[in-house]
């Protein structure tokens, strides 16, 4: 249920109505500027992300949930009453710090509770995540009906997950979720003798990032401007995306039991590529809407999460740890490869995320060439 309220503060900055709302609060003029308020998200990640790790280890899943709880609470709050981009820039900031640790203790929680599927595990993380933000419109549209402000969804949304912060208080967690021995983020990194492998699955996270966020970003603009959908039609788009993340994850989660989680690595990845070729190629409105449920499919039905569940396998002993760099590399994704987008065209937002998510392909296979040695390593080293 965290990550349900995450959906809605990891997309809350996307929506053009709440744009708007926050510019006028500002004072401002120019909505791409919200964009880079967005952006502190991930900054606030790759700050904390090399703390959060080794504190989920050290001191246990449940302390980390919290400090996760109270830095979104602040984050919601500081948003919805910023008087200015400065404050809400700093908000934006500890969004970013309330992620990295629910991240660090919910994936490997969730693997610990769930141990025999952690791939069903982690994807029901983007489950939740995935019907939030289906249902957004529909938040927005109850605050548009009840002529109340678009920010009063960061108001309620910071009241409920400090309800579910209260509730984490108490909740049962495995006893193995903390280590008393456990290190450093430095000392685990430097005990984890890391593989190729390993450090290609960790990469599997910038890349698997990179082919969501690209299209979740760009992709309208792509049909607006090049596939020529109407403005009003447009935001279509994210309700066929929702609806594929949302497929992805029930049909996964069914087909996990049956083959290794690892296949998907290589699997998805290359659906999301063709994909991409034949929107690039085609151009029109209805192979818009398509590669968008296709998209929202294979690249954000939880290719991040399993790649993360991959590499928990691998390093048993400091999962925050291993969890931390993985999303680290998707943290730096979204710094990275979302600034460089906002100086391209669309069309060569499509051609720089069909040569990334190739790559992720390539990395994958690598991956899979090789996992059945590296999962015996790992058991050897339990």
């Amino acid at each position: 249920m965290n990550y349900f309220i995450h959906g809605i503060g990891c997309s809350i900055l996307s929506q053009q109505v709440v744009k708007e709302t926050l510019i006028a609060q500002w004072g401002i003029n120019d909505v791409m500027q919200v964009t880079a308020i967005a952006a502190a998200l991930g900054l606030g990640r790759l700050v904390s992300l090399p703390f959060a790790g080794p504190l989920s280890d050290k001191l246990g899943r449940r302390i980390s949930v919290l400090i996760g709880v109270a830095s979104y609470v602040i984050f919601f709050a500081g948003i919805a009453f910023s008087p200015n981009m400065q404050v809400a820039y700093i908000a934006a900031v500890l969004g970013g710090i309330a992620n990295s640790f629910l991240d660090t203790a919910t994936y490997p929680a969730v693997a610990e509770i769930i141990y025999e599927y952690t791939g069903i595990a982690t994807m029901g993380i983007k489950f939740f995540i995935s019907i939030s933000q289906l249902l957004m419109p529909f938040f927005l549209g109850l605050f548009a009906g009840s002529s109340m402000s678009y920010l009063m969804l960061s108001i309620v949304a910071g009241i409920v997950i400090a309800v579910l912060g209260i509730l984490a208080i108490f909740m049962p967690l495995p006893e193995e979720s903390s280590s008393s021995k456990s290190e450093s983020f430095i000392e685990n990194l430097k005990n984890a003798h890391f593989s190729l492998e390993s450090v290609a699955l960790i990469l599997i996270g910038f890349t698997s990032t990179a082919t969501f966020q690209l299209w979740l970003n760009c992709a309208q603009t792509f049909g607006k401007e090049v596939a020529g959908i109407p403005s009003e039609s447009v935001s279509i788009m994210q309700t066929y995306y929702s609806a594929g993340t949302m497929a992805a994850l029930v049909v996964t989660s069914l087909l996990i039991t049956k083959f290794k989680q690892v296949r998907f690595l290589v699997i998805y990845p290359a659906i999301s590529a063709v994909m991409l070729v034949l929107v690039y190629l085609i151009k029109t409105p209805a192979i818009c809407y398509i590669g968008a449920f296709t998209l929202g499919y294979a690249a954000a039905g939880g290719v991040l999460q399993m790649a993360t569940a991959t590499v928990n396998d691998l390093f048993p002993k400091i999962k925050g740890t291993i969890t931390s760099l993985v999303m680290i590399a998707s943290s730096l994704c979204n710094y990275t490869i979302l600034s460089a987008a906002s100086k391209m065209t669309a069309m060569n937002v499509i051609i720089m995320n069909l040569v990334i998510t190739v790559i992720g392909v390539v990395l994958a296979v690598f991956v899979n060439a090789r996992y059945g040695t590296l999962l015996k390593h790992a058991g050897a080293s339990k």
